[in-house]
């Protein structure tokens, strides 16, 4: 019998997870929410909003090694509850910026690397904790669960960041550094179901980078991990949506706020659906078709002029992603060893960093370079031709029918 949403929830570790989740992911969507429209309202440039990106995943990138290794060798959860206070400072650092009248965005970058630091050494021990919540086979519909109520604080932090800018970014920030501070708490009461293993051999340049080597010996997570990220790197609109809401589609501030929570939307209805019917089948190839679903959706909101259709196709291409979310969150722990779990997911996190926040820098650039409609669009067909290509490139991924045929791969 196939594990339910109320089962998922009635595990007590679970639960306070997914409210420190809830609470760090509204801080954090609106949080960037703002700091993405303020250097635009500041500079005008596209490439800025690139930059802020760019200053987010450097960090993650040079601390790869590094981030892991602390996550497989501490307890993740004080790891975890440690640098969500440091999101919280970069919070108060741009309270502090905003409330000055400054207008040097060479803060604004600064303080985005910053806070690039804290998400790089916060990601691998916070994604490591979620496979030792529960028993073994409800993993995957904690998965859909815990990305349930991400996607669901994409809606709140996004229209929230758009009424509170309306208002001040100073009032708008100190509300995201509150979430932050709250997210915190419930971490650090959590009890696991399984102690998870931990790497007790001395920090060596072997162990820190056998996660890369355990990526790239692993055709099935180095193919999931790398679709996701050529995916969102070129197919990745969602940075733009600033310039799209002022230049293409006219609207305020306001507007621009529930057009950045279109993905929420779209992604919460789609966690909503799978809450209800868990994917059992095909795996592998509903998160290659989803991909190109994702690409697809791009291309239209890269060439409309409508707010309403911009505003569903960026709820279509959020419920496609919400859904590849899914797989590869339950595929790269399920063949992950307990004690790499760690490292894997630093490597794992510089994808999705890659993905999210290089992806906006290559967004801005292309924006400035051909445009900001072809910037999006074309992005959206060289997703969908990845997709296509990753059909042939890895059949690892293509022939993956269920979750219970993925054992941890030996080390």
């Amino acid at each position: 019998m196939p594990t339910t949403t109320r089962d998922v929830l009635a595990v007590r570790g679970v639960r306070l997870y997914l409210a420190s989740g809830a609470l760090a992911a509204i801080g954090q969507n609106l949080l960037v929410t703002v700091l993405f429209k303020q250097v635009f309202d500041i500079t005008g440039n596209e490439l800025d909003i690139g930059f802020i990106g760019l200053a987010q995943f450097v960090p993650a990138l040079l601390l790869v090694l590094v981030s892991g290794s602390v996550a497989d060798r501490f307890d993740r959860r004080h790891i975890t509850s440690l640098f969500l206070a440091g999101r919280g400072i970069s919070g108060i650092a741009l309270i502090v910026f905003s409330a000055s009248g400054s207008t040097r965005v060479l803060w604004l970058f600064a303080i985005a690397a910053f806070l690039g630091t804290a998400d790089a050494m916060l990601a691998p021990a916070r994604r490591s904790i979620m496979p030792f919540l529960a028993d073994k086979a409800m993993f995957p519909q904690v998965v859909v669960v815990w990305t349930g109520t991400f996607v669901g604080a994409s809606i709140i932090g996004p229209i929230a960041g758009g009424f509170l800018y309306s208002v001040s970014a100073s009032t708008a920030y100190v509300v995201a550094a509150c979430f932050q501070f709250a997210a915190a708490v419930p971490v650090l009461l959590i009890r696991y179901h399984r102690e998870p293993g931990r790497t007790t051999d001395r920090p060596t340049w072997t162990s820190a980078v056998e996660g890369l080597r355990f990526v790239r010996r692993t055709p099935v997570v180095f193919g999931t991990i790398s679709l996701d990220l050529f995916a969102v790197l070129f197919g990745g609109a969602i940075a733009l949506i600033p310039a799209v809401a002022s230049e293409r589609l006219g609207v305020g501030d306001i507007a621009y706020g529930w057009l950045r929570a279109a993905p929420g939307i779209g992604a919460a209805a789609m966690a909503i659906w799978l809450s209800f019917r868990p994917l059992q089948r095909r795996i592998g190839p509903t998160l290659l078709w989803v991909v190109a679903i994702f690409g697809a959706g791009n291309i239209v909101f890269g060439l409309t002029r409508s707010y309403t259709i911009a505003f569903l196709a960026l709820v279509v291409v959020s419920a496609a992603d919400l859904v590849s979310m899914n797989i590869r969150g339950a595929i790269v722990p399920l063949v992950t060893p307990d004690d790499q779990l760690g490292r894997v997911n630093a490597v794992e996190g510089v994808f999705i960093g890659a993905s999210n926040e290089l992806g906006a820098f290559e967004s801005g650039v292309a924006a400035r370079a051909i445009g900001l409609p072809w910037a999006i669009a074309g992005g959206g067909l060289v997703t969908v031709a990845i997709a296509a290509s990753f059909t042939f490139l890895f059949p690892s991924i293509r022939n993956i029918d269920t979750y219970r045929e993925l054992e941890p791969v030996d080390s």
